[in-house]
C-alpha cells in the first residue's frame, strides 16, 4: 500500500487570485498539525520556502513520526526567472537555477527521500511568435542534464501541465514529458503524474500510467480532481470517479506499489484536517473499488473490446 503525504503548500496561506481562504502558517506549525490528520504519513515539502532551517525541520519530522515523499523545487520565484527557468535565455540564469536543484537534492538525502519534483509552470509561452522554440528545448535540456548528472542517486521529477501562468507550457502533456525526458537521457529524469494534469490535457490517466511505465518513467504520483475546464484542486474521485478507479487499477498493473501519493488538494473554506482527513479516506475506498476487479476476468472482458460488458462487470463489482 502507498503512502499518504500533502504538499505542504496546501496547507499554508491557500489563496486564489481573489482570495486567501486559509491562515499563513510556518513549516513547523503545518508539520505539527499534520500528525493530527487521520491516514496522512507525511509530507512533500517545497523548496526554498519550508527550508529556512533544515535542523528545524528535520526534528519536528522526527518529533512527529513524518516522513517525506519528495523536495517539490520551485521553479518559477517572484521577480526572478521571469521569462522562464530551465529555458531561458539567459545562461547565468540557467545557471542559478542548476545551483538550486543542487542544493534541493542534497537536502532531499538529508531528509530522507531521494526524489525531487519540479512543475516547469513558467517555461512556455503567451504569444505565437514570443520564443524560439528550438532554442527552448536546447537550453532545457542542458540544463536537466545538468541537475540530473549532479547526484545519479536522485530522481529528478518533471510534473507537466497544460497551461498557467503561461497559456501553453513547453511540456504539457504525458507524451510531450516523455519525449524530453528521452532527448535528455538521463535515468534518473522522470515523471511525475499528476492526474489532475492529465485530466486538463485531455488524457486518459491510465494510459499515461502504461505510457510511462513501459519506458520506466513513472516516477512519483500526485492526486487530485477537477473538471476538466481548470486545475481546481479537489477531492480525489469527486468529477472522475471511473477515470479513478482506472487509473488506480494500472497502477497496480505498473507495480507502483509501497511508495508514495502526494496530495495537491485546496480545502477552501472548510476545516483543513477534516479536509485531508476525507481526501486519505477517498484514495482508500478508491484503491479498494480498484482492487475489486479480478486482473484476468478484466482482461477477458477487454479482449473482447465490448464496453457493454466491461462497464456492467465493472458496476457489478462496485455496487
Amino acid at each position: 500500500m502507498n503512502k499518504l503525504a500533502i504538499i505542504s503548500a496546501f496547507l499554508g496561506g491557500i489563496k486564489n487570485r481573489y482570495m486567501q481562504y486559509q491562515p499563513n502558517r510556518s513549516i513547523i506549525e503545518i508539520i505539527e498539525s499534520v500528525r493530527k490528520i487521520q491516514g496522512i504519513d507525511g509530507l512533500e515539502l517545497c523548496y526554498p520556502g519550508d527550508f529556512g532551517n533544515i535542523k528545524e525541520l528535520k526534528k519536528a519530522l522526527k518529533d512527529n513520526g513524518l516522513g517525506v515523499s519528495a523536495i517539490n523545487v520551485r521553479s518559477r520565484r517572484q521577480d526572478k526567472w521571469l521569462r522562464g527557468s530551465f529555458s531561458s535565455a539567459i545562461e547565468k540564469e540557467r545557471q542559478e537555477v542548476t545551483d538550486e536543484f543542487h542544493k534541493a537534492m542534497d537536502a532531499a538525502l538529508e531528509l530522507g527521500t531521494n526524489r525531487i519534483s519540479t512543475c516547469p509552470l513558467n517555461d512556455g509561452h503567451d504569444y505565437v511568435f514570443e520564443m524560439n522554440y528550438f532554442d527552448a528545448y536546447k537550453y532545457m535540456e542542458e540544463t536537466f542534464a545538468n541537475i540530473c548528472s549532479y547526484n545519479p542517486e536522485v530522481k529528478v521529477c518533471i510534473e507537466y501541465k497544460k497551461n498557467d501562468p503561461r497559456t501553453r507550457c513547453l511540456l504539457g502533456s504525458a507524451g510531450e514529458t516523455l519525449s524530453f525526458c528521452q532527448s535528455v537521457d538521463m535515468p534518473n529524469l522522470g515523471v511525475t503524474l499528476d492526474i489532475g494534469h492529465a485530466l486538463l490535457s485531455g488524457e486518459r490517466p491510465a494510459q499515461s500510467v502504461a505510457l510511462l511505465q513501459r519506458t520506466n518513467k513513472l516516477f512519483y504520483v500526485h492526486l487530485n480532481d477537477n473538471d476538466s475546464m481548470w486545475d481546481w484542486d479537489m477531492l480525489p474521485g469527486a468529477f472522475h470517479l471511473p477515470e479513478f478507479i482506472e487509473f488506480h487499477y494500472y497502477l497496480k498493473l505498473a507495480g507502483y506499489n509501497n511508495d508514495w501519493y502526494a496530495y495537491d488538494v485546496m480545502a477552501k473554506e472548510v476545516d483543513l484536517n477534516d479536509h485531508f482527513r476525507l481526501v486519505a479516506k477517498l484514495t482508500r475506498k478508491i484503491e479498494a473499488m480498484a482492487d475489486r476487479i479480478v486482473k484476468d476476468d478484466m482482461q477477458k472482458l477487454m479482449e473482447l473490446r465490448n464496453p457493454n460488458k466491461s462497464i456492467e462487470y465493472l458496476y457489478d463489482k462496485l455496487f
